[in-house]
């Protein structure tokens, strides 16, 4: 049996995350481990076609890689046959233009989120997909971090007896331009061009939450424009219009209460930039990015509050750490590999993009808790 080639149009991998982790990490790694094994024991194998604004950027970038095929002509890309995935990852604003295209054009979609700004746009680029007919996917990728995947573990175990809270901290201290280089684009803080760490980060909690941990019943959320000025990639001065940090509670139909802290103006003294803590009446836990550790009752410390005193007991004793048993792969790798098996031949996917839409819809209720300081109400999609 013969391998099988697959063309994927990547538009928008000139940016930091469509080089890294998609080109990068996943297709082209993909593609040289010899590709995806399907079902029957042949292979399919990634061709990645680069698709952009910039001719020479992306003429760096398939040079870097050992890519053949780049064009600033997405009609052309779309218009062969044997181009059967559009993948997007330009900015969110432009991201709904070449998706509803992709799909006049018979593609299959996989895209990054937050896929569109709107709740009403991402559900049609979602009700234009499945008109089509077309298979669709969104990244959601932290569902396969190491650390999320232990955690997964001791919630499918019953490790926690009955999840009462969970707790995430996220974020890290972005340079304004002055002294240190800005490590993320300027498009992040302009409102105008789709930014705001609550449209970012809201898709990723809103997944999070429904796959480990419930379904949200109702949300309040605030937002703060902490640094009111930076530097653009020109190193000329504007008005950031957009948050830098988003604080947000979410009560879920079974009880557990989540809140999420994200902000590009903290400054880290955790374990990872990412750390999420699960509360139960049998466990706890504490996951990172790859890490994980608990504490089951049994080992957990009887506290007494006496400020007069140095406390007896050091909080990070009586903690284990999971072992890591099975080496987890590139996350944005194992699920570009999930879909790929998924438009080949037919295998489960159910991260599409009504997913999407249900991330968007968190981050504008959120945005509206915020502007009318009040809880809001999370309705079902459907």
């Amino acid at each position: 049996m013969s391998d099988r080639t697959i063309g994927i149009i990547m538009n928008g991998v000139t940016g930091r995350m469509g080089t890294n982790q998609h080109l990068a990490r996943s297709i082209l790694a993909i593609r040289d481990s010899g590709g995806v094994r399907l079902r029957d024991g042949s292979r399919l194998v990634p061709k990645p076609v680069l698709v952009g604004r910039d001719e020479r950027k992306l003429a760096t970038l398939a040079k870097i890689y050992s890519v053949a095929d780049y064009t600033t002509d997405l009609d052309a890309a779309l218009a062969d046959q044997s181009n059967e995935i559009y993948f997007d990852s330009q900015t969110t604003l432009q991201r709904s233009i070449g998706i509803a295209r992709a799909v006049e054009a018979g593609k299959a979609i996989y895209c990054e989120k937050p896929t569109a700004t709107t709740t009403a746009e991402a559900l049609r680029l979602y009700k234009l997909a499945e008109a089509a007919g077309v298979k669709h996917g969104v990244v959601q990728d932290k569902l396969w971090l190491p650390g999320l995947l232990k955690l997964k573990y001791l919630i499918d175990t019953g490790f926690f007896g009955r999840i009462l809270s969970v707790r995430g901290e996220f974020g890290y201290w972005v340079f304004d331009g002055y002294s240190q280089p800005c490590q993320r684009p300027s498009w992040n803080y302009r409102s105008e061009e789709g930014g705001g760490i609550m449209i970012d980060m809201f898709c990723h909690w809103r997944y999070v939450i429904d796959n480990l941990f419930g379904d949200i019943k109702a949300l309040s959320a605030i937002g703060a424009t902490h640094v009111d000025k930076r530097l653009d990639e020109q190193g000329r001065e504007y008005v950031c219009t957009a948050e830098d940090a988003a604080y947000g509670t979410f009560e879920l139909e079974n009880g557990i209460i989540c809140h999420f802290n994200s902000s590009w103006a903290v400054r880290v003294r955790r374990d990872d930039l990412f750390v999420m803590q699960v509360d139960g009446t049998e466990g706890s836990a504490v996951a990172g990015l790859r890490e994980c550790y608990v504490q089951d009752e049994a080992m957990t410390p009887k506290p007494i509050w006496n400020p007069d005193i140095a406390s007896p007991i050091d909080y990070y004793d009586n903690w284990a750490k999971m072992p890591t048993r099975d080496i987890a792969d590139n996350a944005f790798k194992v699920q570009w590999e999930k879909f790929l098996l998924h438009v080949a031949q037919d295998d489960p996917f159910r991260w599409g993009l009504l997913e999407g839409a249900k991330g968007v819809q968190l981050a504008e209720l959120g945005l509206e808790s915020w502007k009318k300081r009040r809880w809001v109400e999370v309705p079902r999609l459907s």
